[in-house]
């Protein structure tokens, strides 16, 4: 017995259409993740049309990640009970009319609603993305392939987004960061019902008050981090928010616990790998997005990069993504996941502890590049396992769930790794601006000291001091989060031999066995 239901391509046609079929599914998954990042090079522009204030700007990514991460768990079970090629096309074609809307957005308000529904649709449409990959192609090696383009999709993608954020702004304008996914969603829904089969579907409930919980409880506690980093660890709405997210989220357990169709089925961390990728990813995540946001703000701030020059810096991070998730893809049926997990973790760790270095004084080519390449080689290796571990050997009717599990941990981690992050940047900027201000009060202009009795921001040189010193501290954190996720990695995953018999497409466990009941 095979460890898929589906049938694996035997002529050169079914190969071609299982190629194209690939391509769709990965292109879905590339629009959903660079939307993460597409805005950011964006974001002074979107400030300045719309009248936004620096706090609320930051809303912008929040309400896209946090809708995205939230929901992406009840997305994954409405393509289990719908049929996943229909929930696909669906999740689709709401993302684009979404992208329509903030694109003709005329107030703050307008954009940020947009945003929301965004991530709606990415929620609907990506981890019913992974689950087709997971019912189109054989487990094994076939599937390790499409895994290895999946995750440089999906790692890569912020990357990509940047650099993309940075062409469409500087030659066109801010609004087509979002215009751009209209025609790449239209030809997606179009192609879709062509390359790939429909799967069957199940019968089942939505536990929507599993998602409700859980969306609340992770936007009031990422809120809860943003305000502290604002008002203080001691103001009221903070402690209120940080109270009421525990609630929230310890009822969502509850919740699970006791339905009889959980969204998130909780025998799935029973399974110490599966329960150790989905750590790991949650760490590794809140550090990516935090090297991408706050390299994104050094490199257009302190060293002056135009919005092309500065989605142009990350591109060569996205090479080395794809040529490490490439080679992990290759060469793990030998090795083993673990290796590539400790390793790529590892690599994560050092190329953020270089950039604990960054100070006013950096260069791009001198300090900032080596440790980006370092960073990202970690991140190609690690997501390949991450992806395959998280989700080989679960049962079909379970893939959305697991797929969705998978996904949420990425976007939430990379959400609250960033509001996390944001406080710790914050604290040091305060921190540093408290001993800059005599030396500015001595050595400004009248106009300097007149404008920064206005706006309260110190201007340059003595505010790239400041931001500097804060992307320093804030990169410390996260060569943290990497840390971790390499402990975990050593000490939680362990493949036993029938793990890598699936990996190679060998046999897989006996059809009463769930993968998630067994403890490794």
């Amino acid at each position: 017995m095979t460890g898929s239901r589906a049938t694996p391509p035997a002529t050169a046609h079914d190969r071609h259409r299982g190629g194209l079929a690939l391509l769709v599914i990965a292109s879905c998954q590339l629009m959903v993740v660079l939307d993460v990042t597409i805005v950011n090079i964006a974001l002074p522009h979107m400030q300045k049309d719309l009248g936004f204030s620096t706090e609320n700007l930051s809303w912008v990514v929040n309400a896209y990640t946090l809708t995205f991460g939230g929901l992406l768990l009840l997305g994954g079970r409405l393509g289990d009970i719908l049929g996943r090629r229909r929930v696909f096309v669906f999740g689709v074609l709401l993302f684009v009319f979404a992208s329509l809307l903030g694109g003709l957005s005329q107030e703050g308000w307008q954009l940020l609603a947009a945003r929301s529904l965004q991530g709606v649709g990415g929620a609907i449409a990506s981890p019913t993305a992974l689950s087709l990959i997971t019912t189109t192609f054989r487990e094994g090696p076939e599937r390790n392939r499409a895994f290895g383009v999946f995750a440089a999709v999906s790692a890569g993608g912020s990357a990509i987004g940047l650099l993309a954020g940075g062409v469409l702004v500087e030659w066109l304008d801010w609004r087509w960061v979002l215009f751009v996914n209209i025609p790449i969603g239209l030809l997606i829904a179009v192609a879709t019902p062509r390359y790939i089969p429909e799967s069957e579907r199940r019968p089942g409930r939505f536990d929507i008050s599993g998602a409700l919980t859980s969306t609340a409880g992770m936007v009031l506690l990422v809120y809860g981090f943003i305000r502290a980093s604002e008002e203080g660890w001691t103001e009221a709405l903070t402690l209120a928010s940080f109270a009421a997210a525990v609630v929230l989220l310890a009822g969502f357990i509850l919740v699970e616990h006791g339905s009889k169709q959980p969204i998130t089925p909780l025998w799935m961390f029973r399974d110490r790998n599966r329960a150790g990728s989905y750590a790991m990813m949650l760490s590794l995540a809140a550090a990516m997005f935090g090297m991408f946001f706050f390299l994104t703000l050094f490199v257009q701030n302190v060293l002056d990069f135009s919005p092309l020059r500065a989605g142009l810096a990350f591109l060569p991070v996205s090479a080395v993504i794809a040529v490490s998730a490439g080679l992990a893809s290759r060469l793990l049926p030998r090795w083993g996941p673990k290796p590539f997990m400790v390793a790529g973790a590892l690599l994560a760790a050092v190329g953020l502890g270089w950039l604990t270095l960054t100070d006013v004084h950096s260069s791009y080519l001198g300090s900032i590049l080596g440790p980006m390449l370092v960073f990202g080689f970690g991140m190609g290796m690690q997501f390949v396992s991450l992806t395959l571990m998280a989700v080989s050997g679960v049962a079909p009717k379970e893939a959305g769930a697991a797929s969705g599990v998978l996904n949420a941990t990425q976007q939430v981690g990379g959400s609250l790794g960033l509001s996390i992050l944001v406080t710790t940047f914050g604290t040091a900027s305060r921190n540093e601006a408290r001993d800059q201000v005599p030396e500015f009060l001595r050595e400004g202009t009248p106009a300097q000291r007149l404008e920064f009795r206005r706006t309260g921001e110190l201007p340059a040189p003595w505010g790239d001091q400041v931001l500097a010193s804060g992307v320093s501290s804030a990169f410390v954190v996260a060569a943290c989060f990497a840390v971790l996720a390499a402990l975990v990695a050593l000490f939680v995953i362990q493949v036993r031999p029938d793990d890598l018999a699936r990996l190679q497409g060998g046999a897989a466990p006996p059809a009463g066995e769930r993968a998630g009941d067994t403890v490794g």
